[in-house]
């Protein structure tokens, strides 16, 4: 009889486990999904509103933490063994909220691009909202490894404080094309084909999007 039960356990912590691995595979909530793809939609409009609407070789200053591509993600990958995908995603949101407000304030009101930009925040705080609300708030209470701490304390440092080595010149379009591709490798799950798996955040990905850009424009 004991033997019995002790099976029964045991079989129901398999089956337990079973259950609990599609969750601990998909670090993105379902729920994430809808207003990310709404931000992805908004994004692949960047090239009009970020290129065509300003003067050739425009560049804006931003912290060079704010540079943020996916050979960032994956060095931070290598360098933090079994780093959650979470803090990363944490750093995505942090990183992305001063890049649009740097790519803002540089409009005047009138600017042709300024009503997209202001939609483009809108969607971004709506999934930041949604991405807050699907973690428990003891999530965003824990220590962060000391690699990405470092690049949060940057990123919230005060600008009159930030020294001048660590400013950068970048185009508008140049770090929405960032905040695009990071967030396609971040949150891969909601953005998968469904004929072949792409790997978002691979080589061949970024190699295919500078061919792109650098295609003549219609």
């Amino acid at each position: 009889m004991v033997q019995l039960s002790t099976s029964v356990y045991l079989l129901g912590g398999l089956l337990g486990l079973f259950m609990l691995s599609p969750v601990l595979m998909a670090p993105t909530p379902a729920s994430m999904c809808t207003p990310l793809k709404t931000l992805n939609d908004s994004l692949s409009h960047r090239r009009r509103y970020m290129k065509h609407n300003f003067p050739i070789n425009y560049t804006i200053k931003v912290h060079k933490k704010e540079i943020f591509k996916r050979s960032n993600i994956n060095r931070m990958r290598l360098q933090v063994e079994g780093l959650d995908e979470l803090v990363l995603q944490r750093l995505w949101f942090q990183v992305n909220q001063g890049v649009l407000k740097k790519i803002i304030r540089v409009m005047p009101e009138r600017h042709p691009s300024r009503p997209y930009t202001a939609e483009l925040e809108r969607r971004f705080k709506d999934a930041e909202g949604v991405f807050v609300q699907s973690h428990p708030a003891e999530v965003f209470q824990q220590e962060l490894p000391e690699t990405i701490q470092d690049t949060w304390d940057h990123l919230t440092e005060e600008p009159d404080k930030v020294p001048e080595s660590n400013w950068r010149l970048a185009s508008p379009k140049s770090l929405l094309d960032n905040f695009c591709h990071t967030m396609q490798c971040l949150f891969s799950e909601c953005f998968a084909s469904t004929e072949a798996q792409e790997d978002y955040c691979g080589v061949s990905r970024w190699t295919k999007g500078r061919k792109k850009d650098l295609q003549p424009e219609s």
